[in-house]
């Protein structure tokens, strides 16, 4: 995973919508099964923010800048369904949103602005990792176990997460979408 080097000082967050139990077991197996060294690092998640540097005193207003992206969008239905790759691009494979699209979208535009805006490195595409950088077996393997997937849960927060020095990312602060 590219992740920015963090200074002193500095923490190392991003944005992410939680996908929810029974699902987020169901992921977290597939990406262990593709044998991915971060599936016990990673919990399962549509990015709205990768992985960004905040100074430790930018935090708050970071977390205002959240609370006001979220306190503006109304809470959404997401349906994941199937598989999909970025390979040759990127050695990814993911189960892909069929719903929802659209308003992780909006999400990700409102939340990468601000504060927290900046250049992506690729165009945004909402997504479920369930295997990155392993052989290409692997990722074959993963995208065919995982093809006929299909789960439907209701979006209403998105949450901060802090890399930790141990490298698991961890929910920091919820954010309630329409309060």
């Amino acid at each position: 995973m590219n992740l920015p080097e963090r200074g002193p000082g500095q923490v190392r967050i991003g944005i992410a919508i939680e996908i929810p139990e029974p699902y987020a077991a169901e992921l977290s197996a597939a990406r262990v099964a593709a044998e991915d060294p971060l599936a016990d690092f990673i919990p399962p998640h549509i990015t709205l923010l990768g992985p960004t540097l905040l100074d430790v005193h930018q935090l708050a207003e970071a977390r205002d800048h959240l609370a006001a992206v979220a306190a503006a969008a109304p809470p959404f239905t997401v349906q994941l369904r199937g598989t999909a790759t970025f390979r040759p691009i990127s050695p990814v494979v993911f189960v892909a949103l069929a719903q929802g699209i659209s308003e992780c979208e909006q999400l990700e535009s409102s939340v990468r602005s601000g504060i927290l805006g900046g250049e992506l490195r690729f165009n945004y595409h909402p997504h479920v990792t369930i295997a990155h950088e392993v052989p290409d077996a692997a990722l074959d393997k993963a995208f065919d176990a995982m093809s006929d997937y299909s789960c439907e849960f209701d979006v209403d927060r998105f949450y901060q997460y802090e890399h930790g020095d141990d490298g698991i990312w961890r929910p920091q602060a919820a954010f309630h979408l329409g309060d």
